[in-house]
């Protein structure tokens, strides 16, 4: 690999706690990779934009408020419509009812992390499971 692993922490819809995005996106960082932050309160829209304007290889949503099921399948839905889904291994976390993580990865999330999930568990799935080559 000749660069980092670029990696964009999302927090999509309107969700306003980010204690785990910060914790994952810390994490992701100190075991090199280059993380982008976009904040709370995005569109799905918004995180795609973001995704393909800075490149990147993965795409880690964090979501708290319970509209896991409307807004991950919605950015991997956009994620196909630009084209970029192929090239961008897409993961999302937080408070997410086990049995709603069949439906999620049928969608295209390719894995959920739940709390309390080891950091380290996170970071070797996106090493293992990176599309580049």
């Amino acid at each position: 690999m000749d660069r980092p692993i670029r990696v964009l922490v999302g927090k999509p819809g309107l969700d306003g706690h980010d204690r785990g995005a910060k914790v994952i996106a810390r994490a992701l960082r100190d075991a090199g990779m280059e993380v982008i932050y976009t904040g709370l309160r995005l569109t799905p829209e918004q995180i795609v934009q973001a995704a393909i304007q800075e490149d990147v290889d993965v795409v880690a949503l964090s979501v708290l408020s319970g509209a896991h099921n409307h807004l991950l399948p919605k950015v991997v839905e956009l994620l196909k419509a630009e084209n970029a889904y192929d090239e961008i291994l897409v993961i999302g976390g937080g408070v997410i009812p086990e049995e709603d993580i069949p439906f999620l990865k049928e969608k295209g999330i390719q894995e959920i992390f739940t709390p309390g999930t080891p950091t380290t568990v996170t970071i070797d799935f996106i090493k293992e499971n990176l599309k580049r080559v």
